[in-house]
C-alpha cells in the first residue's frame, strides 16, 4: 500500500468561468493532506465499505476493470483500512481528490506503462462521481502528480505546467479562512440556472471569460503588476454578480478592498464559505487591517 502523502489544491483562477470554457489553473497545497493507514481497532470505515461498492461496479463496467485490485481494496478496508487526513471537508481543498488520488495510487495498477493525463483524468472523474455526482477529475489529477494543472479552456486538455517563483516579496496570494464548510453542488446549480439569463450569460462570455484569462496569463508570465489589476476586476465582477456565492459577513470585507485597493478578494472555489483567496501588494500591512481574520500566505509576489 502507498503511503505517501496526498497534498490539497488550490484553484487559484477558473471557478465557474471554466464551465463557459475559460482556462483555469489550480496547485497542489502541501499545507494540508492525507494517507491511507489502518486504524488500531480495525473497526470498519464506513464512507470506504461505501466507496469500496461503488468502485466495484464501476470498474466492472469499465475497460480498466482488471486494471484495479478491488479484492484487495475489499479486504483492507475490512482490515480497517482509512484515509488519515487534515484537509478540511468543505472548504474547497480536495478532500476527495485527495482520497481518490491515494486509493488510485495503492489499488489501480499499470505494470511498467503509466497511463497519460488524460486517461487518469477520466479514471478520476469516474471514482469521484461518488462523491460529488459529477467530477472533471482535475483535484485527484493534482493530488496524484502533486504539480500545478493548467486546463486549457475548450475541450479536455489540461497538462501540467512550471510556474514561475513565488517564494519571495512583500505582496501575497493569501488564503482567508472563513470558518464555515459549504456545499458546491447547490451553488454550481445556482450559477446554471443563473446561466439560463441572457444578459448574466453574455456578462460571463464577454467579460468574466478575459479577465480570468488574463489572470492565468498574467500569473504564468510572472507579471504581478498586470495580474494585480485583472485580481481587482476580478474581484468586483464577483461582488457585483457574484454576490450569493459571498459569504454574508464578509460582502462588506470585499467591497472594502475594491474601495481601497490594499488588498482584492475573490472565490475560492464555489464559494459560500470555506476559503476566499485574496490579492496584496503589501502582505504585512494587509495582515495588521485583517488582524481580526485567519489569514495565510499562499504565494509570495514581488510587485513590478
Amino acid at each position: 500500500m502507498d503511503k505517501r502523502t496526498f497534498n490539497s489544491k488550490v484553484l487559484l483562477f477558473g471557478e465557474y468561468s471554466i464551465i463557459k470554457d475559460s482556462m483555469a489553473l489550480s496547485i497542489p497545497y502541501g499545507k494540508f493532506g492525507g494517507s491511507l493507514d489502518f486504524k488500531n481497532d480495525k473497526s470498519i470505515d464506513p464512507e470506504l465499505r461505501d466507496f469500496s461498492k461503488y468502485l466495484k461496479s464501476m470498474f466492472a463496467r469499465s475497460e480498466y476493470d482488471s486494471n484495479f485490485d478491488i479484492d484487495s481494496f475489499e479486504f483492507d478496508v475490512g482490515r480497517g483500512l482509512f484515509f488519515d487526513s487534515s484537509i478540511p471537508q468543505g472548504y474547497g481543498l480536495g478532500s476527495s481528490g485527495a482520497l481518490v488520488a491515494a486509493i488510485y495510487s495503492s489499488y489501480f495498477k499499470t505494470g511498467d506503462k503509466k497511463l497519460s493525463i488524460s486517461v487518469m483524468k477520466q479514471i478520476f472523474s469516474q471514482m469521484e462521481n461518488h462523491f460529488h455526482g459529477s467530477s472533471s477529475g482535475i483535484d485527484p489529477l493534482i493530488s496524484f502528480e502533486n504539480a500545478p494543472m493548467l486546463i486549457n479552456g475548450k475541450g479536455p486538455d489540461v497538462c501540467s505546467v512550471n510556474i514561475p517563483d513565488y517564494s519571495s516579496g512583500d505582496g501575497a496570494i493569501f488564503l482567508l479562512n472563513t470558518g464555515r464548510p459549504r456545499r458546491t453542488e447547490p451553488l454550481v446549480n445556482l450559477f446554471l440556472e443563473k446561466c439560463k439569463g441572457e444578459e448574466f450569460d453574455r456578462l460571463c462570455q464577454k467579460v468574466l471569460l478575459p479577465i480570468t484569462n488574463g489572470c492565468i496569463t498574467s500569473f504564468m508570465e510572472g507579471n504581478v503588476s498586470s495580474l494585480f489589476e485583472f485580481f481587482r476586476q476580478l474581484s468586483d465582477f464577483q461582488y457585483r454578480h457574484f454576490t450569493p456565492m459571498i459569504p454574508t459577513l464578509y460582502q462588506e470585507l470585499w467591497k472594502r478592498g475594491i474601495d481601497e485597493g490594499l488588498f482584492y478578494l475573490k472565490l475560492c472555489g464555489a464559494g459560500g464559505g470555506g476559503f476566499i483567496l485574496g490579492m496584496t501588494k503589501d502582505f504585512e500591512k494587509t495582515a495588521q487591517v485583517l488582524g481580526h481574520y485567519e489569514i495565510r500566505p499562499l504565494l509570495k509576489v514581488r510587485p513590478n
